[in-house]
């Protein structure tokens, strides 16, 4: 039997909870109304209970485009104010002009306050619960580090600043050759000999291997290691833990024989998946193209105003199995911005017109590229194309660089939604970090979570 661990929250757990007493508590928020005031716009029974399926899928759609299940957003109390009351507003508005899955329209407008008033309090209500105690250190989870003690830091840092409540409490040093002292004062260093000792004073749920040195394990850690796997401990590899957590490839902790073990996606060449993918761009790509053609006379007359140069700018872009294409956009630099050389366009770049901010803000100087969508030199999902330039150079210092063009570039994707513009070499490979997790783990529930992220983007101005 092992010792008794404190209960922790997982990630996905959180974000199931999260999404599961949404749902819960407005509904039941909504029936406690209906008993109180005289409120039947929304009535719970048999014969109706379609339509509180329609307003969960409401909440928790919406509530993922506002933010609801970020886990940074739900332990911040401002932030999460602002995502409720926009989640409650539209969910509110898409109910009501959705007759035909929900109640018709009430003729008494006090209807539509009690509605509104019912989800909006019974979100607050909940989420000042979450953060009030299921947010807080009562449900850490406490992690001992196997590792060399000059990788300690930047591992535990990686971690963490993704998930505040994977709490590594200590570490055991293998590097023979190194001092035991840690430089963060919060983790301590356990000798071998009291592992197990520290292991049950601390209640430690989990013990991650991140050596890469395999004479750093030595006879007596992999002893202790085995029998504490045997009595029911968790441990686990590094990289693995780190990909659940970030939701990205740690293409900097493994070794240059990484292409023989990295397992692609089968959507990748799953041909009902590409086929539907597929027809899907080219409505989209349509239907992108239209928008296009209705907002080109006011950004003609704004270009002309504000841009003073050509409408279009093409640029030569790498695609799938690096061939290079040429991608349409709307430009948003001043005239001949680059002189000697390509350079990376950095936040706030002063080469950027006042009307070019705008347009990359809301991604409106994308929309020519539906025109490569169509033509398939694009997907609407995938990792950005960049320029032939950039690639030879940053694939120079990041062996797995190259593997980002085994599928499509795409309009939006993975690394877009989840990381903010880069300039960088480094920025550059925690976007492949993302590019290469969106490639393994490809599939129609990852396209639709990049799709809404993507519409969260848009809404919230965060266009790059």
């Amino acid at each position: 039997m092992p010792p008794l661990k404190k209960i922790h929250f997982e990630i996905s757990e959180r974000k199931l909870l999260l999404r599961l007493f949404d749902v819960l508590t407005v509904v039941g928020a909504l029936y406690v109304v209906g008993l109180l005031f005289k409120f039947d716009y929304f009535s719970i029974s048999k014969a109706n209970f379609y339509w509180t399926i329609v307003l969960g899928l409401y909440l928790n759609i919406l509530g993922t485009v506002f933010e609801m299940y970020n886990l940074q957003t739900a332990s911040n109390q401002y932030q999460v104010i602002k995502s409720i009351l926009l989640t409650s507003s539209t969910t509110v508005l898409f109910f009501l002009l959705t007759p035909i899955f929900t109640p018709v329209l009430p003729s008494n407008r006090l209807q539509i306050i009690y509605f509104f008033l019912a989800i909006t309090l019974a979100l607050f209500g909940w989420r000042i619960f979450y953060q009030s105690f299921l947010a807080s250190h009562r449900f850490l989870k406490r992690v001992v580090m196997v590792c060399d003690k000059n990788q300690l830091e930047e591992l535990v840092m990686s971690l963490v600043k993704v998930d505040p409540h994977y709490k590594i409490l200590g570490f055991v040093n293998t590097d023979s050759k190194g001092e035991i002292v840690s430089d963060l004062p919060d983790i301590e260093n356990i000798e071998i000999p009291k592992l197990n000792e520290f292991i049950k004073k601390n209640a430690i749920s989990e013990i991650v291997i991140a050596s890469q040195k395999t004479d750093g394990i030595t006879v007596d850690l992999y002893n202790d290691l085995l029998i504490l796997l045997e009595k029911g401990f968790v441990i686990r590899e590094y990289t693995q833990v780190y990909e659940t957590i970030t939701q990205r490839i740690p293409v900097q902790y493994v070794d240059r024989d990484f292409y023989r073990y990295f397992p692609f996606s089968r959507s990748n060449h799953n041909k009902l998946y590409l086929l539907l993918v597929r027809l899907l761009e080219i409505i989209v790509s349509l239907f992108g193209i239209a928008i296009g053609l209705y907002l080109l006379p006011f950004i003609y007359v704004a270009n002309f105003i504000g841009n003073k140069g050509s409408l279009i700018y093409i640029q030569e872009r790498v695609g799938k199995n690096g061939k290079v294409f040429k991608i349409y956009k709307f430009r948003t630099m001043v005239k001949n911005a680059e002189t000697d050389k390509a350079v990376f366009a950095t936040q706030n770049d002063r080469r950027i017109t006042a009307f070019g901010k705008f347009l990359r803000k809301s991604r409106i100087d994308e929309f020519p590229q539906f025109i490569n969508v169509l033509k398939g030199d694009m997907a609407v999902i995938g990792p950005r194309p960049e320029r032939p330039f950039f690639v030879e150079q940053i694939a120079s210092q990041m062996p797995f660089y190259q593997t980002r063009h085994v599928i499509k570039p795409g309009l939006t994707g993975w690394a877009q939604v989840n990381y903010s513009y880069g300039d960088s070499i480094k920025d550059s490979l925690i976007k492949l970090q993302y590019d290469l997790y969106y490639i393994k783990h490809r599939s129609v529930f990852l396209d639709i979570n990049i799709t809404i992220k993507t519409i969260s983007t848009i809404l919230f101005y965060r266009g790059q």
